[in-house]
């Protein structure tokens, strides 16, 4: 199988996109794909949920200039809380989350009937600029 991992930003307008097999896990896709961000666009913030809690990745993006805010996994152990700050910032991941949904409910990624990985990949990315397109028309409207 395959998994799309996308880079959204606040407005939930997907930035880049890339497909991998579905047994690569999605923390080895964030420091490519924050770089293949970084090379379109001008941002502060790297968003991520606990996966990506690793001391390359919270490198990498400071080396760009970015402001990691990484979901803490405490691998059985306590954790320090995310300062208030970071915590509102945080919120901010939740427009990954709805634009996951909506590729997956709205533009066909939950149902791929094709196999290969080019087929594969060129449903899920034509799913990507429908989602593009319909919430660029969302905001403008």
């Amino acid at each position: 199988g395959y998994k799309l991992h996308l880079d959204i930003n606040d407005a939930g307008l997907p930035i880049s996109a890339v497909v991998t097999s579905a047994s690569l896990h999605d923390s080895q896709v964030a420091i490519p794909l924050i770089k293949l961000t970084s090379s379109k666009v001008i941002y502060l913030y790297d968003l991520m949920d606990a996966a990506y809690d690793a001391g390359k990745i919270t490198e990498t993006s400071r080396k760009l200039g970015h402001v990691p805010i990484i979901d803490k996994n405490g691998r059985g152990k306590e954790v320090m809380p995310m300062a208030p700050h970071e915590v509102e910032r945080y919120k901010e991941r939740s427009s990954a989350e709805r634009a996951n949904s909506r590729l997956k409910e709205d533009f066909g990624a939950n149902n791929v009937m094709v196999r290969g990985y080019s087929k594969v990949s060129q449903h899920l990315m034509l799913g990507v600029i429908v989602l593009f397109a319909d919430q660029l028309i969302r905001l403008l409207g």
